[in-house]
């Protein structure tokens, strides 16, 4: 049971009320950030917690069990300390957010109401709504190995031990033409096949763009000219002369792992591990039920 301190409660209990809501942020770089719904800015803590940005809070739900629950934090971009081009660059992906009502006539106090971090993240016309979600959500995130067909592992980590900085599967290229903020034609990388790419990611070391990444999605060759596509677009333009170092991408099929990064003594998956057709199938003279092995 969450215990009210002996002054916030007497304050609570009062014939009217001066509290509003603040969030403490703290992102993975280290940095701190406060905000509040109050029309003042509110100090305690060291930190300034910024008034009239626009945020709000939504209702919120607590559950017994392992439940997620639900809050949200909506509001218009208009701090200079909260930006879209930060918010989509993935900034405060999983940052700590820290819930508290606060009487602002008397910052001293105020009561925890919830810790948590960010989860998604909603954009649009200069607009955001982030959700926030509880400790007990990491708690619901699948553990341990996943048997599939397919490799568990990612591309390059200590499991995979594919060495991405081998000159085999990086390239440096440059854009050459733009049509958006995903597809773009690239040179520079001519000593690799057509789809080398696919699934690789792009880390961009000049432009606007320099320090992020992306994921790529296509890697084609079309008349005179190569281009790449991402996923998902920049959160700044992409421009002609922009640099970037992309390495090569893995579909986690067995037969690529074997042949394209002559890695399958390290492969994660279960590649014979028979599918749901054939554990639902019935036994026969012909084709592969006919109660032999499954491998040579």
């Amino acid at each position: 049971m969450r215990a009210v301190p002996a002054a916030l409660a007497a304050h609570l209990s009062g014939d009217a009320s001066t509290t509003c809501h603040v969030w403490r942020l703290t992102r993975r770089d280290g940095v701190v950030l406060g905000f509040t719904d109050h029309d003042r800015d509110i100090v305690f803590d060291g930190v300034t917690f910024e008034a009239a940005t626009g945020l709000s809070a939504s209702e919120a739900s607590a559950e017994t069990g392992m439940v997620t629950g639900g809050m949200e934090v909506a509001g218009a971009l208009i701090s200079d300390r909260l930006s879209e081009a930060e918010l989509a660059a993935g900034a405060f992906d999983h940052a700590r957010i820290e819930t508290f009502l606060v009487n602002w006539a008397a910052p001293e106090e105020r009561l925890l109401l919830r810790v948590g971090h960010i989860g998604e993240v909603l954009r649009e016309d200069g607009a955001f709504r982030v959700e926030i979600r509880g400790i007990a959500a990491a708690l619901d995130e699948p553990q341990g190995r996943v048997f599939r067909a397919v490799c568990d592992a990612d591309l390059g980590d200590g499991r995979c031990k594919v060495d991405l900085d081998n000159p085999a599967f990086r390239g440096n290229g440059t854009v050459v033409a733009t049509s958006d903020g995903r597809r773009f034609g690239i040179a520079g990388l001519d000593g690799f096949a057509a789809g080398w790419f696919e699934r690789g990611v792009v880390h961009w070391t000049s432009g606007a763009n320099a320090g992020r990444r992306a994921v790529v999605k296509a890697d084609r060759t079309e008349p005179g000219e190569r281009r790449i596509e991402l996923w998902s677009a920049m959160t700044a333009p992409i421009a002609p002369g922009d640099g970037f170092t992309v390495t090569a991408g893995c579909d986690k099929r067995f037969g690529t792992c074997r042949e394209k990064f002559a890695n399958a003594l390290n492969f994660r998956g279960f590649p014979h591990m028979p599918g749901n057709d054939f554990a639902l199938g019935y036994a026969r003279n012909s084709g592969r039920n006919n109660g032999g092995r499954l491998t040579g």
